[in-house]
């Protein structure tokens, strides 16, 4: 490529589409007068610097589920989402991976709804097995959230098909199903099928928590999924709970209000 018969826009466009960018050509184009080609150079390899990055990062994601599960069985992941809410159920996934590499999967806390819903179509696409559960307010209140969420893991681990031979369950959690499992820390940022159960679970609780924000408008389920926000516990003291709250999460001075609601 001769860069001095290009103009600035020319060498712009040609390094946001090549495929591949010789060195040569890149010191080239580093030593061009122009102040803007230089800074174009930057900007490419840091873009090249980054995507070899995520390639890094991906690898790991995944070779972290071969590492931590036995050579040979069928491995699910296993995440939820909502326990911490003051409203809503807890969900949880289970996730058994195809043989493709997911672009972009990532623990779901740090992706955006626009990436979560577009990883959730293309995990449900490409997936072995996908399951989703969950457990209510009312099991939530009966069972407290540690045993309302082992209820959601159970029942997505049981809508599996086929069975996995192997649980990876993000946190410290381990579930009465006679599998053979193991618990990670910080799972979700760890392996794959954590990760990718953690954005099935996400996606599933926030379409519940908007449909329960058509039920109960005045909350702003919405916009904060039933968490505990400045604007949940504004609407808390004006309207006090409503069915969907759980008794154990709220406010001291809220809970009477369920015997009059």
């Amino acid at each position: 490529m001769d860069a001095d018969r290009l103009s600035v826009s020319e060498i712009a466009a040609y390094l946001a589409t090549a495929r591949r960018v010789s060195a040569a050509t890149l010191r080239r184009l580093a030593d061009d007068p122009r102040v803007s080609v230089p800074a174009l150079v930057a900007r490419y390899r840091a873009g090249r610097q980054a995507e070899q990055r995520e390639r890094a990062r991906l690898r790991a994601l995944y070779q972290e589920d071969r590492r931590r599960a036995p050579a040979g069985r069928l491995v699910a992941g296993v995440d939820e989402v909502g326990r911490g809410p003051l409203a809503g159920p807890v969900f949880a996934a289970a996730v058994i991976l195809g043989s493709g590499v997911l672009a972009g999967l990532d623990d779901s806390k740090r992706l955006t709804p626009e990436a979560r819903e577009a990883l959730d179509e293309e995990i449900r696409a490409g997936a072995l097995a996908v399951g989703v559960g969950e457990a209510s307010v009312a099991e939530i209140d009966q069972f407290n959230i540690v045993g309302a969420t082992r209820l959601a893991m159970r029942r997505a681990v049981e809508t599996l098909t086929p069975c996995p031979e192997f649980l990876l369950i993000d946190g410290r959690e381990r579930l009465p199903v006679p599998i053979a499992q193991a618990a990670v820390i910080d799972g979700d940022s760890m392996c794959a099928c954590i990760a990718a159960a953690s954005i099935v679970a996400k996606v599933a609780r926030d379409r519940v928590m908007r449909a329960l924000d058509e039920t109960y408008p005045v909350y702003g389920f919405a916009r904060h999924k039933g968490y505990a926000t400045p604007e949940h516990f504004a609407s808390l003291a004006r309207y006090g709970p409503c069915p969907v709250h759980r008794r154990g999460f709220l406010p001291q001075e809220q809970i009477g209000l369920f015997e009059t609601s």
